[in-house]
């Protein structure tokens, strides 16, 4: 945990640009688990817990995704990090963007997987039962709820969220942070015009079958986004499509590295993205 009470996983080093990944809202970052150690085969990957959330639980930056993205850009500058590729899923999409919208020359590319405030729906008491179950069977049941038709999560993935669930204080911060973010059946929304704006690769990747985000609200996506339809897949991309969510932030990174060596083009010192 740095000096600003966030909390991250750093796995790898070197001097190419860090990749930041950013969970959605009730998870933390084992969400990443399968994800991280293969992006940090060739540079510094940092997956946080979100403020509110595992042990992050306390943050005070714990509401609204723009004050999570003030936050993340804050605990960056205690690391030291200029500059990163961004990936976020859900609510850490919605982070993400912001990121890029508020210091658009930190963000060196993004990838968002579903991303929140994309579109005003949202299945609030889907994520409610997500975020505050009974027990672990429950749990269970919202997470297959939230995935593609008939997809089943394995233990593993059912005891790692509930270990999260018993963390002190954990449910009464997730049942404030969904009050917040979704108020009757609808989220805030991102504008599109905002989006044109981000001069970054971007990438989206989104479940046809999204039972949380409707797949609907890819519609319109500025058409220098690069977009991945996940046929059959729910919500949960970062199980349900790991292999495609992986290939997508690579791929991402290698658009940017290519743009910024064109745009370098010439320059006797060479960039390392």
């Amino acid at each position: 945990m740095s000096d600003t009470g966030l909390h991250a996983r750093v796995k790898g080093s070197g001097a190419a640009t860090p990749v930041v990944l950013l969970h959605g809202f009730g998870g933390g970052i084992d969400d990443w688990y399968d994800i991280q150690p293969d992006l940090a085969r060739d540079r510094p990957a940092l997956a946080y817990d979100l403020p509110g959330h595992g042990r992050s639980v306390d943050h005070p930056a714990a509401g609204n995704a723009g004050q999570m993205a003030k936050a993340i850009l804050a605990d960056m500058d205690a690391r030291g990090i200029a500059r990163a590729h961004v990936a976020g899923f859900s609510m850490g999409g919605a982070v993400a963007c912001l990121m890029a919208l508020r210091a658009g020359g930190r963000v060196a590319s993004l990838t968002l997987l579903a991303p929140g405030g994309f579109g005003p729906e949202i299945n609030g008491p889907l994520l409610l039962r997500y975020a505050a179950p009974d027990d672990t069977d429950e749990l269970r049941a919202a997470m297959n709820d939230m995935a593609g038709p008939d997809y089943e999560f394995e233990t593993k993935h059912v005891a790692s969220l509930a270990a999260l669930r018993r963390i002190e204080g954990q449910r009464g911060r997730l049942e404030a942070i969904h009050s917040m973010i979704a108020q009757d059946g609808r989220q805030g929304e991102i504008p599109r015009e905002s989006l044109v704006k981000l001069a970054m690769p971007v990438t989206v990747v989104w479940g046809t079958e999204d039972p949380v985000l409707p797949f609907s609200q890819t519609a319109g996506l500025p058409p220098a986004f690069h977009f991945i339809p996940v046929p059959g897949a729910g919500h949960m991309l970062l199980v349900e499509a790991r292999k495609t969510v992986t290939a997508a932030i690579r791929s991402t990174i290698r658009r940017a590295s290519q743009a910024r060596s064109a745009a370098a083009h010439g320059q006797a010192t060479p960039h390392t993205d």
